[in-house]
């Protein structure tokens, strides 16, 4: 899997354990909680283990976003393989204090455009709540197309792919 990508503004790198400080911080905000879910990640030990769990299931990558101009990271890109869905998935989540100003779809466009070069990537999915309205505008903005709801755990997912498949 790619592990650097480069924009003007954003560098995009593996997530490591010396990111452990931003993932706790992240985990904890008050849209991650809401549209993701607790993690329990409370702790260094608790960001620690989380990442070690995330770096060695091997259809899991994230990638940590960082502004090129200060190395702070900002945000996250995830692709992952879910059970529940034939393809991979992207997600994103960023600190509040960066939302609103293009570094989303900024990211999200340039893992899109590296993983779908690869074919076995050709189709790719993500979900949402159907309350996120942000994360549906972002998802609708990178091109993607709502293919249909799903039942899991009890809660509504919309799920929009890169290719509607007849």
């Amino acid at each position: 899997m790619i592990t650097t990508l480069t924009t003007e503004r954003l560098s995009l790198h593996t997530l490591t354990v010396e990111d452990h400080s931003f993932i706790q911080e992240l985990l904890n905000t008050n849209g991650w909680l809401q549209f993701i879910g607790d993690r329990k990640v409370h702790s260094k030990e608790d960001a620690l283990a989380y990442i070690n769990k995330i770096n060695g299931t091997p259809n899991i990558h994230y990638w940590v976003v960082r502004l090129v101009e200060t190395n702070d990271p900002i945000g996250i890109i995830t692709f992952m393989k879910r059970p529940y869905l034939e393809h991979f998935d992207i997600g994103f989540a960023f600190l509040p204090q960066y939302n609103g100003q293009g570094y989303a779809h900024e990211a999200a466009k340039a893992v899109l455009s590296a993983v779908c070069l690869m074919p076995e990537h050709a189709t790719v999915l993500a979900t949402t709540l159907p309350d996120n309205v942000r994360s549906i505008h972002l998802l609708t903005k990178l091109g993607l197309q709502f293919q249909t709801e799903l039942e899991i755990d009890g809660k509504t997912l919309r799920v929009y792919s890169n290719r509607i498949e007849a």
